[in-house]
This record gives structure tokens, C-alpha cells and sequence, in this order.
């Protein structure tokens, strides 16, 4: 064979592998589900933010000695999780380059990298993919009024023109504080981290500063709240004002609705649950007309926002679980909020009243609620519970915590899981076991646990069909 065609046939069979191996690729990409694509998004962001925080000197400031592996991870997870738990003091500890990277980790995380992708695409002049779609209208039966070809537009719309908005409003009140290039960059930050419920902060308190400042209180409460209804209601209720002006009929979701009454029973509730408790305790030392403010925001920032306006440290054991009990519930469906969501801790009360009534369906505002959605949020609530549960007991046994902490352990795992950033002085005092702990803790609960389950059970891209087992009672109670 003369060296001419053998290098022909060696050109030829490298051209076959490369065109076998792009083959493979294309079909094993195309083989990713939307909840895969997800989960990778954010596993991508975290493992950027760690790399940064882990590599990047000048992130820190004068004197700092720089994150370890663990608590770069760990920083990373908190601030892509929009959570706000840190090991150490943000205001102090970074430089101005290391809290832009942690803010820009922050908005990332708590839009989503698949939200930045659509929108870069169809800035670009493409079209999201299939699977985007898939992920940004996995709640079309539930909210069938919602333009969700538009949707991801317009949540970027909302995220931004909320913050701006939010950010201006808060450089009035504080640059006569702070100057005009401090007070600036708290109010950016503040709004971001508000609006995204991350928890993060620049001043190493928190807010606990701004105990008598009502209207920086009040910014942030409704930064918080906001961020915490969801897309899709903030969607309803734009078109909801729309067809106002327009005077046109609209009718909102039961979802929305349900989000909504969810969310202001909570606030009322735990405004007055921490009012009651904690008036003459972590509030005592606030003057009486600041007081009712304070104990709205007690009760607004367990919504997975994280900020502390008092010592949580200090706070009595009825007041710490009436906050564990808001943090578990957490923010709507598709928010910058973590948590269970308030509608499906909603579901299993409305069939709980359903049955006491003696109906056999779920039904609320004269509709009924799927079966199988009240199955979901059932399971997801026990997922939810034995996740939290078995976690605090793996804490306890690592830190080998003392019986006096156990509220403390209890109180940062639900803070992790439901990313809300709160802590009674317990992250600082984790071994990096229990880090390790709280990093899976707030990715799984970021991501959410449907997510994981649809990414790791295989049947669930198949049609389940009519094949089922005989049936056979089961004595209860």
C-alpha cells in the first residue's frame, strides 16, 4: 500500500472517530432532562464561586487570610442559594471585589442560570431550547393565564426594575449616612440581597443598626415580600392591573390566590405570635413606637430573607420555634424564597378541612384541587420533614453538641435547608462535617426536592399507564 493512501485511510478513520464521538455527545446532550439541567446550572455556579473565592487574593480584605476549601464552598453554596449563612463576617472579611463576586453569585443563584440563558439566547436573536422551555412553563396547567414564552422576560424585568427601584429608594435614606459611594453600595447590595431573600449583608450586624429607621425597615420588608410571591402571581397581578385599566374581566389562579392569602395569614400571624413573645424580651430595649415595626420584620424575615434585627441568639425557645415554623413554610412556588412553599403546606390543611366537612374532594373559592397535587404536597412534606430530621440528628452526633443546643443545631439546619440565612451563633462554631452538612442542606433545598426526585427516578420520564397492584387496606391510628 503506498504511503499516500494509508495516510488517506488514517485521515478517513480519524474523521469517523470524531464524527462517532460529536454523535455521542449530541445524543447524550440531547438525553438531559430539564431538572438535570438545573441541577447542573447551579452545581456549575457553585463550583465558579468557589473556585473564585478559593483563588482570587484581592477578594479579601487587608489582613484576611482567605477562605479554606470547605468554607469557600460552603460561602459559594450560602450565596448561590441565596441562603446567607456565612462563616464569616461579609462586611469585614471582603474586600470590595470579593462582595461584588459574592453579590453576583447572589442574583445568579437567585434567578436561576437557566433564566440568564433563556434571556442571553433570545437577546442574541436565537431560541431557548425545548428544555429551557420545559423548565419555565412546568407550571402551565396550574397557571394557564401566564404568556410562558414571554414569562422569562418579564422575570428578569421584575427582578431588575424591583431592585433598581428599591436600591434608590434606599440610597436616599442612607447616603446622608454613609456618603454618596458607601451609602450607594449598601443600598445595591441591601436591594439584591433583599429581593433575592439572601440574607447577606453588608454591615457586620445585619440591620440590627436600623432598629429605629421604619423606613429602611419597611424598603426591606417589601423587597423581601415581593421576591417571595413568585413569578407567576407577580405575573397574574400585572395582568390582573392591565385588564383593570383596560376594563376587562380577569381571573386570577386559584395558585395565586392561594399564595397570596398564605402569605398574608403568616405575616398577620407571626406578626402578632412575635409581638406577644418577644415584646419585653429582644424588644425591650427598642423604644415603644419602633416596637411594631420591629415585630413585623421578625416575622417577614424568616420568609427565607435572613436578616436579624435583633439577637436571634438572645431570643426566647417560643419565639425561636414560632420563627422555625415560618422558615420550614418558606416563600411561593417559583420566588427568590426557599422553604416548603405556603402552597403546599396549604393543601394538606385544605383537605384536613375538607374531610372534617365531610367532602370527599379538596375544594377551596369554589374550585377543586387535583388529588394527585395534594399526594405531592403530602409526600414533599414528609421528604421535607425526614431531610431536616435526620439532619439535625447527624449534627448532633458530629458536633457532639450539648443538650442546651440542641434548639441552636435544630434552628440552623431548618435555616439551611429552607435557605433563610438565620442562625442562633451556631454557624461559626460548626465543624467541617457540619459545614459540609449545611452545604447539602441548602443545595437540595434551593433546588427543591421534586426536582431532585424527577432527576433521580427514572420512571418518571415514563407514561405510568393503568397497571396497578390489588389493593389491600392497611389499619391506621
Amino acid at each position: 500500500m503506498s504511503p499516500a493512501r494509508r495516510r488517506r485511510i488514517y485521515k478517513w478513520e480519524l474523521d469517523a472517530t470524531a464524527r462517532t464521538r460529536r454523535a455521542s455527545v449530541g445524543i447524550a446532550w440531547e438525553q438531559i432532562t430539564p431538572e438535570w439541567l438545573f441541577l447542573i446550572s447551579f452545581l456549575a455556579l457553585i463550583a465558579i464561586g468557589t473556585i473564585g473565592l478559593r483563588a482570587v487574593p484581592f477578594f479579601y480584605a487587608p489582613g484576611a487570610t482567605g477562605l479554606g476549601w470547605i468554607d469557600a464552598l460552603f460561602t459559594a453554596t450560602s450565596a448561590v442559594c441565596v441562603t446567607g449563612l456565612i462563616v464569616e463576617d461579609t462586611a469585614t472579611y471582603f474586600s470590595t471585589w470579593g462582595k461584588l463576586w459574592i453579590l453576583l453569585l447572589i442574583q445568579f443563584g437567585g434567578l436561576g442560570m437557566i433564566t440568564f440563558t433563556t434571556v442571553l439566547i433570545a437577546s442574541l436573536g436565537g431560541r431557548p431550547s425545548l428544555r429551557q422551555e420545559a423548565i419555565t412553563a412546568s407550571s402551565r396547567e396550574a397557571v394557564p393565564t401566564v404568556d410562558y414564552r414571554g414569562l422569562t422576560r418579564h422575570v428578569v424585568l421584575f427582578t431588575l426594575a424591583f431592585e433598581a427601584i428599591g436600591a434608590f429608594l434606599l440610597a436616599l435614606v442612607w447616603v446622608p449616612r454613609f456618603g454618596l459611594v458607601a451609602g450607594v453600595g449598601h443600598a445595591v447590595f441591601h436591594s439584591i440581597s433583599a429581593f433575592c431573600n439572601a440574607g447577606f449583608s453588608t454591615f457586620t450586624d445585619s440591620v440590627m443598626g436600623f432598629q429605629t429607621w421604619p423606613i429602611t425597615l419597611g424598603l426591606l420588608m417589601v423587597l423581601i415580600v415581593v421576591g417571595g410571591l413568585g413569578f407567576l402571581t407577580l405575573e397574574e397581578l400585572w395582568m390582573n392591573v392591565r385588564a383593570w385599566r383596560s376594563r376587562r374581566g380577569f381571573r386570577m389562579s386559584l395558585h395565586s390566590k392561594i399564595v397570596l392569602l398564605m402569605t398574608g395569614l403568616l405575616l398577620v400571624g407571626g406578626w402578632i405570635g412575635f409581638g406577644i413573645l418577644e415584646w419585653d424580651n429582644t424588644l425591650d430595649a427598642i423604644p415603644g413606637w419602633a416596637r411594631p415595626i420591629n415585630a413585623l420584620f421578625l416575622s417577614v424575615t424568616p420568609r427565607t430573607a435572613g436578616f436579624n434585627n435583633i439577637d436571634y441568639a438572645e431570643m426566647s425557645a417560643g419565639a425561636s420555634f414560632l420563627t422555625i415554623l415560618l422558615m420550614f413554610v418558606g416563600g411561593a412556588p417559583g420566588s427568590t424564597a426557599g422553604g416548603l412553599k405556603v402552597t403546599t403546606v396549604a393543601l394538606p390543611a385544605l383537605l384536613a378541612w375538607s374531610r372534617i366537612r365531610g367532602q370527599r374532594v379538596t375544594g377551596f373559592l369554589k374550585r377543586t384541587v387535583p388529588e394527585e397535587t395534594i399526594q405531592r404536597a403530602v409526600g414533599l412534606i414528609v421528604l421535607g420533614f425526614a431531610l431536616v430530621t435526620g439532619s439535625i440528628l447527624l449534627t448532633v452526633i458530629s458536633e457532639g453538641s450539648p443538650p442546651e443546643r440542641f434548639l441552636d443545631v435544630m434552628f440552623e439546619c431548618v435555616s439551611a435547608f429552607d435557605t433563610v440565612g438565620l442562625s442562633r451563633s451556631m454557624t461559626g462554631d460548626l465543624g467541617g462535617f457540619g459545614r459540609l452538612t449545611m452545604v447539602v442542606l441548602m443545595f437540595l433545598g434551593r433546588v427543591g426536592l421534586p426536582t431532585i426526585a424527577s432527576a433521580l427516578t427514572v420512571a418518571a420520564y415514563r407514561p405510568l399507564g393503568d397497571f396497578r397492584y390489588a389493593q389491600e387496606d392497611v389499619v391506621i391510628g
